[in-house]
């Protein structure tokens, strides 16, 4: 099966960086394609904006999606992608420093697949990349694409 390509919405350089070097030291070579804010995101998976004639019928093997996040939160980002018929099945993790209790219930409540807290120790985050990627780019099987 062809590597997926991963979406990152992160705002934090710092956290974009970590994650992406996360990525490589668990040897995951899927693509990565990173958007820095929740409108860049959904201009991304639905071909709108700077993505405008992206193929949209090729949507990323998973989300990794912050929720602390300029223009669109990423709250508001999950509810935009369950709203639509396209996207609604994509796999979206929440990846966030977050401790509210609140905000873990509304993206379970707003569908997210999965709810992972950034750890702050960077060898327990290399190993938390490692599990994600383990299962939502290699154990996880999707459902079926399903076109507009």
């Amino acid at each position: 099966m062809e590597n997926g390509v991963i979406l990152l919405v992160e705002d934090n350089p710092d956290d974009e960086a970590l994650t992406l070097r996360a990525l490589r030291k668990n040897n995951i070579k899927n693509e990565v394609v990173v958007a820095r804010d929740g409108a860049e995101a959904l201009d991304y998976l639905f071909g709108t904006g700077a993505h405008a004639g992206r193929d949209t019928g090729a949507l990323p093997q998973v989300v990794l999606l912050d929720l602390k996040l300029p223009k669109i939160d990423g709250l508001n980002v999950l509810r935009q992608i369950r709203a639509d018929k396209r996207a609604k099945l994509l796999p979206v993790v929440i990846l966030t420093s977050s401790v509210e209790e609140q905000d873990r219930m509304q993206g379970y409540d707003l569908g997210a697949n999965s709810y992972v807290r950034k750890p702050v120790d960077f060898n327990q985050f290399i190993e938390a990349v490692r599990q994600l990627g383990l299962y939502w780019l290699i154990l996880n099987q999707p459902p079926p694409a399903r076109r507009a």
